[in-house]
């Protein structure tokens, strides 16, 4: 059962919130993982720099959203994200009061190890697309949740699954939707998405993939599209599939795993990717025309798990991984990798930004923290306990709309962050 319940009247201050609310299109929408820009970073300004003591107020919180971990995507009015029923994954449709708008099953869910979805929807335009846990790539309709086609996408490319499934959030590029088969025939495909045909799909490398999701990266007259699979990191031409560089782990790390699933940052020229477990990061330095790629800098310290990364200003902002059971919050110089300061809140866990405040959801107790976004030093200004839910605080944080968003498990929370 779907169930929606405030803890208090939302009155007038939330008819606020709905007003201000932006429509859909260019920055003005949450409408993919990690935001416009795959980044992690909003866009939005005057925002509470310090919370009551309790956090920010509550809104309003949804329970029935089943097992997962996906985050959030955000459209005129709408809020959509994934979660497991059975053997089923469903994308929830839910308004900006905390009511369901739709439920629909897009493919079979992963029901191994960790059970749950992990795809955060895309929105392109009146569309919707999402990856379930077996490979099934699927088109909704945004407004209604019809969907429009399904491709098998494993089977028809004889992929491998990871032992945790699929973790991929698909990637629109133009006409095309992007997801990595790590398969025998090929490593990355893009159907077309108005029908799912195969437009273009690259040469199997005999690698899997890795729970990541891609980045697009525009230098000189290169678009490359840029990843992490089981044993190196891939750039490949988003018009033609080919790969265009490709970096094993072994190279630079000691004990190379093949679990990589945190998104690639770029900013002027340069990709950042990491992987926990001891295995670090690596930066990546694009040529002005982008044909050239080089490894810059090696780092073993920000080794983010699954939290995510953000780069602001110069400085890469993320959290460790000290087994997994704990982590330090890190900050590193984009230019040279040294580190500005790691420190030990808790636990580590995922993070976003916005309004000059970094967003630090912390993975064992469930505690969130407003965070100063300085290389001075991991200042917390405020914090407070996530409650409700159950299972692990894995879920990525989403700020948009004068609120911030919080899903644990079944249930998903939203809190007033916006400045009188």
């Amino acid at each position: 059962m779907f169930r929606r319940r405030d803890n208090m009247a939302l009155g007038s201050c939330v008819l606020a919130v709905l007003l201000s609310c932006p429509v859909f299109g260019g920055n003005e929408g949450w409408y993919q993982w990690r935001g416009p820009n795959r980044d992690g970073k909003s866009v939005e300004t005057g925002l509470l720099k310090e919370w009551a003591e309790g956090g920010p107020k509550m809104l309003w919180f949804v329970e029935g959203l089943g097992e997962g971990w996906a985050s959030m995507s955000i459209v005129n009015g709408l809020i959509y994200t994934t979660g497991k029923k059975g053997r089923g994954e469903f994308v929830h449709a839910i308004d900006m009061d905390g009511n369901r708008k739709w439920r629909t099953e897009y493919g079979p869910a992963w029901t191994g190890s960790y059970p749950g979805a992990r795809c955060t929807p895309t929105i392109d335009g009146d569309r919707l697309y999402v990856i379930s846990g077996l490979g099934t790539v699927a088109c909704l309709d945004r407004e209604s949740g019809e969907k429009k086609w399904t491709v098998n996408a494993f089977k028809d490319f004889d992929s491998e699954y990871g032992r945790w499934g699929i973790a991929e959030s698909p990637l629109i590029i133009d006409e095309k939707v992007i997801f990595i088969a790590g398969g025998k025939k090929a490593t990355m495909v893009a159907l077309k998405k108005k029908t799912g045909d195969v437009v273009w799909a690259s040469e199997s490398i005999g690698e899997k993939s890795s729970y990541c999701s891609p980045i697009l990266v525009e230098r000189g007259d290169a678009r490359l599209i840029v990843t992490m699979l089981s044993d190196s990191v891939v750039f490949v031409d988003a018009e033609t599939g080919r790969i265009v560089y490709r970096d094993k782990y072994a190279d630079y790390q000691k004990k190379p795993k093949d679990i990589n699933p945190v998104t690639a940052v770029y900013h002027d020229g340069c990709v950042y990717t990491t992987s926990g477990y001891d295995c670090g990061g690596a930066m990546y330095e694009i040529s002005e025309d982008g044909k050239t790629i080089s490894r810059k800098w090696v780092d073993t310290v920000l080794d983010c798990h699954h939290g995510g990364v953000i780069f602001l200003d110069g400085y890469i902002y993320g959290a460790s991984w000290k087994g997994n059971g704990d982590g330090n919050w890190v900050c590193l110089d984009w230019d040279t990798g040294k580190v500005m300061y790691e420190h030990h809140w808790i636990c580590k866990g995922s993070i976003t930004y916005a309004d000059g405040m970094l967003y630090c959801y912390e993975e064992k107790r469930g505690n969130v923290a407003l965070v100063k976004a300085t290389p001075e030093g991991f200042n917390i200004v405020s914090s407070f306990e996530v409650t409700k839910g159950k299972d692990q605080h894995w879920a990525h944080p989403v700020v948009f709309g004068g609120r911030l968003y919080i899903r644990h498990g079944d249930v998903l929370m939203a809190y007033d962050v916006k400045a009188d």
